[in-house]
């Protein structure tokens, strides 16, 4: 008599010819970089296993014949459409450039590099009010509050989310360039990569100033 189901779905286990396409799969369907841990929680393997497939895979899908790629950003790992077909992407209209001002790039490279940070720090280093900035920067989710220096007046303490290193497509924090580094580049080189990272990773976010 023929099983309603196949056997290896009965007993809840996987065999080894299809970890990587559940894999895949299961990539597709996270809403967020999905980490070695937890893929190898979901299909009970070992982490290290886990890892080994899922570099396998950004290899796999390093092929320019491929219309995405496997990038490892926040600490895990995320399926992103190809930089250099951004242009198509806004033809279908379903992504809109989010585009960084001056100040919210100093901003955001302040809390950055010396996070945690409270806005009156940020100020004393950009020498402007920058409560507008900073409420723009929470909007987007590209820093948010980790809590109260213990001074006198208490203020909040600002630093970067994981969402700030998907739209970066940083690994983590390590992957920022030195401050050095981030002095020497032009103005406009800096704007024009904001730009083009925010091209590729905000789908409808909408249009921001600040």
């Amino acid at each position: 008599m023929r099983e309603p189901f196949p056997l290896r779905i009965v007993r809840n286990r996987v065999l080894p010819s299809e970890r990587k396409t559940i894999i895949e799969g299961l990539l597709f369907v996270s809403d967020a970089p999905l980490k070695a841990e937890r893929v190898a929680a979901v299909l009970d393997i070992e982490r290290a296993e886990a890892q080994r497939l899922l570099l396998e895979l950004v290899a796999d899908f390093q092929s320019p014949a491929r219309g995405f790629m496997l990038a490892e950003v926040a600490e895990g790992f995320q399926f992103r459409t190809r930089p250099e077909h951004a242009d198509w992407y806004r033809r279908l209209g379903r992504q809109r450039t989010f585009r960084f001002s001056r100040a919210a790039l100093e901003t955001l490279a302040i809390i950055a590099y010396r996070q945690p940070v409270t806005r009156p720090e940020i100020e004393y280093l950009r020498g402007v009010d920058s409560g507008g900035v900073l409420k723009t920067l929470l909007d987007k989710r590209l820093v948010r509050i980790l809590g109260k220096r213990e001074i006198p007046g208490r203020p909040l303490l600002y630093g970067t989310t994981r969402e700030f290193l998907e739209f970066f497509n940083l690994r983590d924090l390590t992957g920022l360039p030195t401050l050095k580094e981030f002095s020497e580049i032009a103005p406009e080189t800096l704007e024009a990569a904001s730009e083009h990272a925010g091209e590729v990773v905000v789908v409808d976010a909408g249009e921001g100033e600040e």
